[in-house]
């Protein structure tokens, strides 16, 4: 349950929903049949009829409960949440959510344990992150947010910026690499830029240069799998110590890649929010 206040004069609910928000048919039935929207003092609201901008109200409705596993105990850092979602830290190691019923200390297992301990049953992460890559990982709250984020994903709202060192200098300070990844046909789990392959779209900037390699800020316009890894990978540059993109190996036989920062306009709070990982 949560409240939201009208800020254009003459909205109306069947708009807010479908137009603002667009949601699919399904889910706008569901909440009409569920008389999800009321007053805050819980009275039917009209769907079609125009709101004052300034109107609060209540939305409630059945929230199914997510099937993962809690933790005993939320062992991960939780660094932004509202009503509608939460924004963690995935360690570096950690699966973003479980492949089978066995796995059960991955990032969605610990979120689980959180939003359980604060009455919650409902966690679904709008975007993953991989085992070796670790930063901010959105996760939506309810149903509707779910929808609405996923939908800021795939229109490339949700803003992603990563850091990476990679190896030698990149000639330009910055560019966009916008080449089609698949899957290599020769290896199970290793992607290559590949005409057959899916869009994906990956911009950088350099924001130092050492003697043998640099840093970049990269962020996504798509979500491939190893997207930004194959990507660097690709022209020439790939992340340090990633030996399955042919990169040097490091002493501790990893790579480092790191989620920076989320920003997106938040759909229920009506302001720009900006999100960054402090913890290292």
């Amino acid at each position: 349950m949560f409240q939201y206040e009208i800020i254009e004069n003459k909205l109306t609910i069947e708009e807010l929903l479908r137009n603002n928000w667009r949601l699919g048919k399904k889910l706008v039935h569901e909440l009409r049949m569920a008389k999800a929207v009321t007053t805050t003092d819980g009275e039917p609201i009209q769907w079609n009829d125009p709101l004052p901008a300034g109107t609060v109200v209540k939305f409630a409705f059945p929230v199914p409960a997510s099937s993962y596993k809690p933790t005993p105990v939320c062992a991960i850092d939780i660094v932004y949440e509202d009503d509608h979602c939460l924004i963690v830290s995935k360690p570096k190691g950690m699966s973003t959510h479980p492949n089978d019923e066995r796995d059960t200390h991955t990032c969605m297992n610990h979120v689980m344990a959180h939003v359980q301990e604060n009455g919650g049953v409902y966690a679904e992460h709008v975007h993953r992150l991989d085992q070796g890559t670790k930063g901010l990982l959105l996760v939506a709250k309810h149903p509707l947010a779910k929808s609405i984020f996923d939908r800021m994903i795939e229109e490339k709202s949700i803003i992603r910026m990563y850091a990476a060192e990679v190896q030698g200098n990149l000639r330009s300070t910055s560019g966009t690499i916008a080449e089609p990844i698949g899957k290599d046909r020769h290896h199970a789990t290793r992607r290559v830029v590949s005409h057959t392959g899916q869009h994906a779209v990956t911009h950088y900037e350099v924001v130092a240069r050492y003697k043998h390699s640099c840093v970049v800020h990269l962020i996504l316009e798509t979500g491939r799998t190893h997207q930004i890894r194959v990507h660097m990978a690709h022209i020439g540059h790939p992340i340090i110590g990633d030996t399955m993109y042919d990169a040097r190996e490091t002493e501790s036989g990893d790579y480092e890649l790191h989620a920076i920062q989320l920003e997106f306009e938040h759909p229920f709070l009506n302001k720009r929010i900006i999100v960054k990982d402090t913890v290292q």
